[in-house]
């Protein structure tokens, strides 16, 4: 076989091994139980306790395997200087649109895969020409990521998978990788207590007996400048971010509430004041319509003057009724 083959069977055998785990645990496929009812009652639980547990990131259309993210060339004849990502996931119907996955099997120094963060860095920072003519990150013109945020749109998140199998522990490992790629992930902190990463390269890391025993719903994963676990989701996002969005959105909408509701007192208020000043007729003690309000009101020097400003209608009519007879009866 020879001294390389040897190696490779000793590293590469082993890496796609580990490469099917990690798709299974982020997977997590549910058996069938309707093909398993001839099976002995342990299998039948184990079965149900699979089915039973949470879901997992996608389907297996959403899993790609050992894809090229070339630095020069193209995606199809990619040139040196690339990385090349062990697993690509595409699982936007589960808040997951893009994302890498990097297998360790602990034999490599942080040194080694910082210097693989960094082809990651530059496969998420190319730029090239899209179909329309404009310019855009390649990763875009190959995946659909929403735009996100405004000052806040990093490239897409990576995820370090550590299965324990060879010399180097994997805690020193990503310690020392973390500050070796420190100008990578490191975010913006802002007043509101959270980070702003435009730009950056979330990483986030995971042990494969972990992954496989919670998978992606397990609070399993540690986000590199993160000081606590975190489920996928929330590690490979900006939860505290949301969190202040969600306050200050909230706060917004109180005010808003307190204004319409001052804006209602007010309304209210002023109604109430002009049915204290609504005149009443001097005669029968009717409170004015509106119209005859309006009509008994000064008006231009043109409009002729009301006869009767302190009658209503009902009485104003009589009144005037009642001149009429009395000049027509005469002295």
């Amino acid at each position: 076989m020879g001294d390389p083959a040897r190696g490779a069977g000793r590293t590469g055998a082993l890496h796609p091994m580990t490469v099917n785990e990690a798709v299974l645990g982020l997977l997590r496929p549910k058996p069938d139980l309707t093909q398993l009812a001839k099976e002995p009652a342990d299998v039948l639980a184990a079965a149900q306790a699979a089915v039973d547990a949470p879901a997992g990131s996608g389907t297996i259309a959403s899993y790609a395997t050992e894809v090229a993210l070339p630095a020069t060339g193209t995606c199809a004849n990619p040139g040196k200087g690339g990385a090349q990502a062990d697993i690509v996931i595409t699982a936007p119907e589960d808040g997951v649109p893009l994302l890498f996955v990097e297998i360790d099997n602990c034999f490599e120094s942080a040194q080694v895969l910082a210097a693989k963060i960094d082809k990651y860095m530059r496969f998420g920072q190319r730029k090239v020409k899209d179909v329309d003519g404009k310019e855009r990150p390649m990763w875009r013109t190959r995946w659909w990521v929403p735009d996100g945020r405004h000052g806040d749109r990093p490239h897409p998140p990576l995820l370090l998978v550590f299965n324990r199998v060879g010399p180097r522990n994997p805690n020193t490992v990503i310690a020392q990788l973390a500050e070796l790629t420190e100008r990578h992930w490191k975010g913006t902190a802002y007043d509101g207590g959270f980070h702003m990463y435009d730009g950056k390269l979330p990483i986030v890391a995971t042990g494969m007996k972990q992954l496989k025993e919670h998978g992606p719903a397990g609070a399993v994963f540690r986000r590199f400048g993160r000081p606590h676990n975190q489920t996928l989701l929330e590690a490979i996002g900006n939860p505290r971010r949301e969190a202040y969005d969600a306050r200050k959105q909230a706060e917004y909408a109180a005010r808003q509430r307190e204004h319409q509701e001052a804006l209602r007192r007010s309304a209210a208020q002023h109604r109430a004041e002009r049915e204290a000043s609504r005149p009443v007729c001097a005669d029968c003690g009717t409170r004015f319509t509106d119209e005859r309000w309006k009509a008994t009101e000064p008006a231009g020097w043109d409009t002729p003057r009301e006869t009767h400003p302190h009658l209503c209608d009902d009485c104003k009519h009589q009144a005037v009724i009642a001149e009429r007879q009395a000049e027509q009866a005469g002295p």
